[in-house]
């Protein structure tokens, strides 16, 4: 069946432990929902196998299994989980440590800002994406406000809901990776004045689970991403390369 041909074109194997049948988590080098999966699979020691796929040129056994031609896909032996938080909230139903709290209403809460983060992805897809300054400042200015959000619900750290790690923190661990590559652009100032955010984000950055979540050359392949969108970030990548 389809499980064992992409088991044969694995492109990396993590973990320690199944859940039940063997996992292959149909991936993009670049894909942030995909890292959220990844770091709730390494949290959970499950063991699993990475296939990075061409989105440009998706297989057709790919769009077979993904009915939008998205990643992440987790395939159960011969069955396919589509949709990031989805594959999240399987995991967390099927494998330990729990990750959500106990209590119905935080593990609500705690899914209302899971959403919350994917909401900030698409702000800082349409950030990459934005043709001119103005827009691209506009949207700057929309990421900070949902930060000032972020860090309102924030308490002691040094995660989302303290001591322990949620699937929330998967969810922020990509989101704050775009903003290494942004930095190091140009000071956009998203954290600037947000103590608590800037100490999630730093926790997040050294926590096993979130660092591995990426290839090693994630930050290259990034920049290559970003330089290529044609967009006024592109622009000012081009600027800070050729002063270089």
């Amino acid at each position: 069946g389809f499980g064992a041909a992409a088991r044969a074109g694995s492109v990396a194997s993590r973990g320690a432990r199944q859940v039940s049948a063997p996992l292959v988590l149909a991936s993009h080098v670049l894909c942030p929902y995909v890292q959220r999966a990844a770091i709730v699979l390494a949290e959970k020691g499950v063991s699993f196998e990475r296939l990075d796929i061409d989105l440009a040129n998706k297989p057709e056994w790919f769009l077979k299994v993904s009915p939008l031609g998205k990643t992440p896909v987790l395939l159960v032996g011969d069955e396919a989980i589509f949709e990031s938080a989805v594959i999240c909230e399987y995991l967390e139903e099927t494998a330990l440590p729990r990750l959500h709290p106990p209590n119905a209403l935080q593990r609500a809460q705690h899914r209302s800002w899971m959403e919350f983060g994917s909401a900030l992805l698409n702000l800082i897809g349409a950030f990459y994406n934005a043709a001119d300054e103005t827009a691209l400042v506009a949207l700057a200015a929309e990421i900070r406000a949902r930060l000032v959000q972020t860090e309102a619900a924030l308490g002691e750290g040094p995660y989302f809901a303290g001591e322990s790690f949620s699937i929330v923190d998967a969810v922020f661990g990509p989101v704050f990776r775009y903003f290494d590559a942004f930095d190091a652009i140009d000071d956009f100032g998203f954290c600037n004045g947000l103590p608590k955010v800037q100490r999630w984000r730093r926790a997040l950055s050294i926590r096993p689970s979130v660092a591995e979540a990426v290839r090693p050359d994630y930050s290259v392949l990034l920049g290559q991403f970003l330089l290529a969108r044609r967009s006024a970030l592109s622009r000012r990548i081009a600027l800070v390369r050729a002063a270089a």
